[in-house]
């Protein structure tokens, strides 16, 4: 069974061009943030405590720059970065 071919505004179209565009941008910094986060808790393993902090600042940053640009929601981002700083402090006080 055939199926129509889809009628698609101008204004349609924009947006699919628009979500691609988007979705690769989006993928990236994910991708980055996971990085980092991966970063830090690799520091922490190895429990180098200038390693962490400068670690734990980027991965922060990363993550709250994501939250205020829509890439993610901020109650996802405040509980990362809740996350990540507790386990941080854990290594950096004792």
């Amino acid at each position: 069974m055939a199926q129509k071919k889809l009628k698609r505004s101008i204004s349609g179209l924009k947006r699919i061009r628009q979500s691609k565009k988007h979705n690769l941008v989006n993928t990236a910094v994910k991708s980055e943030i996971k990085t980092l986060v991966k970063k830090l808790n690799s520091a922490i393993t190895t429990g180098v405590k200038e390693d962490i902090h400068s670690s734990l600042l980027k991965a922060t940053r990363a993550l709250s720059k994501a939250s205020s640009s829509g890439v993610l929601h901020k109650n996802t981002s405040s509980r990362k970065i809740s996350r990540i700083s507790k386990s941080a402090h854990k290594v950096l006080s004792s």
